[in-house]
């Protein structure tokens, strides 16, 4: 019996170790180490990004912050829509290297912002993706397309100065007051972007003698 005993004990522990280990490599990540993305989608929060129809905030808001925050979504891809089609313009229109490439670089952070960070989260939130850019955007566009050569890097220069400063102001808000943490997370590095940005269209401004007194200089910050 007692030999019994002993071999009984011997074979529910050693069954009890490889369970163990297998609990272990379930929790592991697979594969090599992953790399850091570079867009906040990708770094999904602690609390949880849950996956498309188990959010507990898809569908209609069901408080005022959670107004808030969708409105943000919505405003953030419509800005973004606006960026990358003024963009797009100007590296058409623009005489200017610096000017096409601060275009160039529109054209791809903001596209890749409203890819990768923007669309997921209102997909997960049940936001309607925007049709295009808003009404206000549209107009200065469409004011943009009948400027020359000149008039129109001016033109352009002095609307991303105010746009991004706009921009960078609501950006750092919604990453102070935010409760979804991947709403946060977004607003906090997109108004690190929007900073970078800034401070671009600041030296442009200041080498093509575009006068932007009045204008809050994040360089002066």
């Amino acid at each position: 019996m007692n030999v019994k005993r002993i071999a009984y004990t011997v074979s529910m522990g050693a069954g009890t170790a490889l369970l163990g280990a297998t609990v272990a490599l379930a929790q592991a990540p697979g594969g090599s180490p992953q790399q850091q993305p570079s867009m906040p989608q990708s770094q999904t929060p602690s609390t949880g990004m849950q996956s498309p129809g188990t959010t507990p905030s898809a569908g209609a808001p069901t408080s005022s912050q959670d107004f808030s925050e969708r409105a943000f979504i919505t405003k953030a891809m419509e800005g973004g829509m606006a960026e990358v089609q003024l963009g797009q313009l100007a590296q058409q229109k623009s005489e200017s290297n610096d000017v096409k490439q601060f275009a160039a670089k529109m054209v791809n952070d903001h596209g890749q912002m409203g890819d990768k960070w923007l669309k997921p989260v209102a997909q997960q939130m049940g936001i309607s993706e925007p049709s295009g850019p808003s009404k206000k955007d549209k107009k200065e566009l469409e004011k943009l397309q009948g400027l020359s050569a000149q008039d129109f890097d001016r033109e352009y220069i002095t609307m991303m100065v105010k746009d991004h400063q706009k921009d960078l102001k609501e950006f750092q808000s919604e990453a102070q007051t935010a409760q979804n943490p991947t709403v946060k997370q977004i607003a906090d590095k997109g108004s690190q972007v929007i900073q970078q940005h800034l401070q671009i269209i600041e030296q442009i401004a200041k080498a093509h003698n575009v006068d932007v007194a009045g204008k809050e200089m994040s360089s002066n910050k």
